[in-house]
């Protein structure tokens, strides 16, 4: 009597609960995953997986890389010159067919030993499943196993993992086997395992029949991250026309493109699809996998002047969280750029309807909170009385549209657009925000410029939606002025020159 098992109890309820969705099953089925995690699970339950030598019989061969060494026909710890093995190795080596010619099967193994996206024997193994799934050869590949004895019962013997089989004693080949017969590999093991145990394999197969009638409408090529996890990001497609500079700056963390910021007034935050955190799959169709410091630049350098094609992959869920296996890459960049922020919408439709499209040109949606004399003093470090002297008065904000334009600022009442006033990049000294509330800022100007000496200051101090809109503002205004920093109460903390802005790549 065959044993129970609860793997493929398990299992049988995965797949009775997809079936029960109805429809072609997709990517955002929340029963996928935990189907495909159960599986991978019986195809490496009793999986023989690490060898390693240990006192036993000795290998006659004289072209042994290990000539005399003593060799062990058990499993144990891993050791120098074996590698771990995973149900994709014997996935790799399943038969072709007799004819020769390419089936579905073979077709979706060959697809999966060349995915570049791929860089593990478990990411190209969780990639053959999806890719089986879709083309229902999930219970071919299964059968084909069945078929093949060698593969359920003996695997590679030390010669073939070098190539060729070991010659004997004598200098005759017998294939690899040593001293007479003795195999040193199985993957299977056929008491522990389901696919080495004929009682469990046939309902196995069954169920993976049944499987077979469902009909799967997966993004196939939304595998960057299956060497990680079986939970895939959010992947989208976006398309530009060419143009001089597209707006992104990038920064390159273990092989992976990431989008550290999107650039004002840029073709991309005009297009609002790209985000801040997000990744950079593919670029016309060429995979960003594993991707050195430049390529992508090198590889739009390239295409200058044709239409682009991304595909992207979104920092956030579905959920609205972050995509958990991002966090370790996130957690690096944070380090590498500290003033690096996730952005969750595009700036033109942000929260609040932070900015208003007028005449052609964005407006931002301010508040403002008062202005203070500072007198004579028109340098940066006013600000660090003159903020905090405006938040004491408690006075009442005044909603106001913010427009930062090319040679001057204009402030507008948002109900009836007029204007309140407008400040020439020249009578603007210099232009800042509070550490304390990120999303304050403020500029000083001068008050009085008719005068003879230009000797009156005022201070402004607005409150925008976010930091992140804070700073934009910041880095526009600042484009014409002579400095812009940040303070931290009587602390200056940071001061840089506009002219000498640097990020780590642009494009």
């Amino acid at each position: 009597m065959a044993r129970k098992e609860p793997l493929l109890s398990a299992f049988k309820g995965g797949v009775l609960r997809l079936r029960e969705d109805g429809g072609p099953c997709t990517d955002t089925s929340p029963h996928l995953a935990s189907l495909c995690q159960l599986l991978e699970c019986i195809l490496r339950k009793g999986l023989r997986r690490e060898w390693s030598f240990m006192p036993g019989r000795r290998v006659a061969a004289s072209r042994c890389p290990w000539q005399g060494a003593l060799v062990s026909l058990f499993p144990t710890e891993p050791a120098w010159g074996f590698r771990r093995r995973d149900y994709w190795h014997w996935l790799e080596q399943l038969p072709t067919g007799d004819s020769g010619r390419p089936t579905p099967l073979s077709i979706s193994i060959q697809k999966a030993g060349s995915c570049e996206k791929a860089r593990t024997a478990q990411g190209r193994g969780r990639y053959f499943l999806r890719l089986a799934l879709q083309g229902k050869v999930l219970a071919a590949a299964m059968q084909q196993l069945a078929q093949t004895p060698r593969l359920l019962e003996v695997q590679h013997t030390v010669g073939e993992l070098w190539g060729e089989p070991l010659p004997t004693g004598d200098g005759q080949r017998n294939g690899g086997v040593i001293n007479g017969g003795v195999s040193l590999f199985q993957f299977y093991d056929p008491v522990s395992s389901i696919l080495g145990n004929e009682d469990l394999l046939e309902p196995f197969l069954s169920l993976l029949l049944v499987v077979t009638e469902m009909d799967f409408s997966l993004d196939l090529q939304n595998c960057s991250f299956l060497d990680e996890s079986w939970l895939l990001p959010v992947c989208i497609t976006y398309e530009t026309v060419p143009c001089r500079v597209l707006g992104m700056v990038l920064r390159y963390v273990d092989g992976r493109v990431f989008v550290t910021e999107v650039l004002p007034e840029s073709q991309v935050e005009v297009d609002e699809v790209v985000l801040a955190g997000d990744v950079l799959d593919e670029i016309n169709g060429c995979s960003l996998r594993n991707a050195y410091s430049g390529q992508a630049g090198a590889m739009l350098q390239k295409l200058k002047g044709q239409p682009l094609s991304f595909r992207l992959l979104r920092w956030q869920w579905h959920d609205g969280g972050v995509y958990e296996p991002l966090l370790p890459y996130l957690k690096v960049l944070k380090e590498k750029e500290p003033r690096f922020q996730l952005q969750r919408s595009p700036r033109c439709r942000g929260e609040g309807e932070s900015q208003r499209l007028q005449g052609g040109r964005l407006l931002y949606n301010l508040r403002y909170l008062g202005r203070t004399g500072t007198g004579e003093y028109s340098g940066k470090e006013v600000l660090d009385r003159a903020i905090p002297a405006v938040l004491e008065r408690h006075s009442a904000a005044q909603e106001v549209l913010f427009d930062v334009k090319e040679a001057e600022v204009l402030v507008q009442e948002k109900t009836s657009s007029k204007l309140l006033c407008r400040y020439p990049y020249p009578t603007i000294s210099c232009v800042g925000r509070c550490m304390d509330s990120s999303n304050l800022f403020a500029f000083c100007v001068a008050a009085s410029p008719e005068s003879p000496d230009g000797s009156t200051f005022d201070c402004l101090v607005f409150a925008s939606s976010s930091e992140q809109e804070c700073e934009e503002i910041i880095r526009r205004i600042g484009k014409g002025t002579v400095c812009v920093f940040r303070y931290h109460h009587s602390e200056i903390v940071e001061y840089q020159e506009l002219l000498f802005w640097s990020t780590t790549c642009k494009i």
